[in-house]
């Protein structure tokens, strides 16, 4: 319609005109709503793509991925670099192996005749001498101990006397306590299975031992240490900081959680159905602790009326993942600062000073301002419940809500700067599954936790896991002090 004709039709049939413009906004209104809800869809699909992309992009140093499932990837190392050459440094003191004082054997090589003239030099003393040590192990055999009772009558009163076998010999025929500490130390220490367990002793030693020889060793240990993880549950309850952590952990074919409660001094393994606070107080260590918890922000942890430090170790890996989901600087600044207090407080002997917590907590505040408004709220779309924050918005909430668990270390204590403890402690746990692959049985899983736990608690106090055993068997169990 040319412009005449429209201005014919408004002077003669205005109200022709004004059902086209009525049909024009309908359609314009309906074209409007259309575009609304299409562009809440792109958007929806837009953060459904950014959600994919980041859990594809994830690896050990943006998630909590261990290093172990990432194959054939090298991932960024968050740490700096210091401008050191590798290696050993300028004044390190080395650890070259020593030469025995006290060799089991000497062998001496003498010249028998003189290289020149061949004259012979029997007889006589040596000028000087240069020593070279072998050292090596003697061919595995096994020791056969036998033990004679012999009885013996009175010659004065006739009674008959019979001599007593010690107490650890109760069978006609039964196997040490060194070959028992062996199965129990391969098998729950180096993870090394039943089958080629077998294998090593009639390899090595020609014995031949059955898989239940080495089921009925570790039910011997694991009755043999009820005493020490009691003690062990004490101590830990008794410590002022615990490290707190679970995992995922296969037993009869199905998802159990491994939890451990933990420091540099103890450890405590248990397995459950489930990892929340119903897994938690049947085990019965974190309703009775009241110290300060190191842990990776798991809710349930919160049902305890204990002290709490968040893992700033777990921080950094999801403000990188933040950082690579969104471009934003604020997430780097924010790890720049963990560790530059980090830094700080690792060179003092004690706590920061008032002036510098409050100059810390300030810039603190001041990268969370800007992580806000570059985060704003999400606009509600109508749907029911509240709508989704966010990853970058839901780690500005946590790290401002719990501002001080954060922080916790910056009061004088370092070691409480990340939850790595508990980490490592249960670290060996998925070298296991990854070999074995599942528990056959609970009471296995069972017998792994309690025996794990002790080994990991003496090597703490610098005993060795094969020693510890033996010292089990022996009825002396290493008990820990506190």
């Amino acid at each position: 319609m040319n412009k005449e004709r429209f201005l014919e039709l408004c002077r003669t049939n205005p109200e022709e005109v004004y059902n086209h413009f009525m049909i024009l906004g309908k359609a314009i209104a309906d074209l409007t709503a259309h575009v609304e809800a299409l562009q809440v869809k792109v958007d929806t699909l837009q953060e459904e793509n950014r959600e994919l992309r980041a859990r594809l992009n994830k690896n050990s140093s943006n998630s909590s991925k261990p290093p172990s499932s990432e194959e054939f990837v090298k991932t960024k190392s968050p740490r700096k670099k210091s401008g050191k050459k590798s290696g050993g440094q300028k004044g390190h003191e080395g650890h070259t192996y020593k030469m025995s004082s006290t060799p089991d054997r000497v062998i001496i090589h003498r010249a028998q005749v003189c290289m020149c003239c061949g004259y012979s030099l029997e007889g006589q003393e040596a000028e000087s001498d240069e020593r070279r040590q072998v050292h090596d192990i003697p061919p595995p055999k096994p020791e056969v101990t036998e033990h004679i009772c012999e009885t013996l009558a009175c010659k004065l009163c006739g009674t008959v006397n019979k001599a007593s076998f010690p107490e650890n010999v109760t069978q006609p025929f039964q196997y040490g306590e060194n070959l028992i500490a062996t199965i129990v130390y391969l098998n729950q220490y180096q993870f090394i299975p039943y089958k080629r367990i077998v294998e090593h002793f009639e390899v090595l030693y020609g014995i031949k031992i059955s898989e239940a020889t080495v089921y009925n060793a570790i039910t011997v240990m694991n009755e043999k240490l009820a005493p020490a993880e009691e003690a062990i549950i004490a101590a830990l309850l008794a410590s002022e900081v615990l490290n707190l952590d679970e995992t995922g952990l296969r037993i009869e074919a199905k998802r159990q959680w491994l939890h451990v409660a933990s420091n540099d001094k103890y450890t405590h393994y248990k397995w459950h159905p489930k990892r929340g606070s119903e897994a938690t107080d049947a085990i019965g260590i974190l309703p009775q602790f009241d110290g300060l918890a190191v842990h990776d922000y798991w809710k349930p942890y919160y049902k305890y009326c204990f002290e709490h430090s968040l893992c700033n170790a777990h921080n950094i890996r999801e403000l990188t993942a933040i950082t690579e989901l969104t471009g934003q600087q604020w997430p780097q600044d924010m790890i720049d600062l963990l560790l530059e207090i980090k830094n700080t407080v690792d060179g003092l002997n004690g706590e920061l000073s008032t002036k510098d917590k409050k100059a810390y907590e300030k810039r603190y505040q001041d990268i969370l301002e800007i992580g806000f408004r570059a985060n704003p709220p999400p606009v509600s779309v109508k749907k029911r419940g509240r709508p989704k924050q966010g990853k970058a918005r839901n780690m500005l909430n946590r790290l401002l809500n719990h501002q001080g668990e954060v922080l916790a270390f910056m009061e004088g204590s370092p070691e409480i700067f990340d939850n790595n403890q508990a980490e490592r402690d249960l670290r060996m746990m998925k070298v296991k599954q990854k070999i074995s692959g599942v528990f056959r049985s609970a009471k296995g899983a069972d017998m792994f936790c309690r025996i794990r736990g002790y080994i990991s608690t003496s090597r703490k106090h610098s005993v060795s896991a094969f020693a510890a055993l033996k010292s089990a068997l022996q009825g002396k169990p290493f008990i820990p002090e506190y």
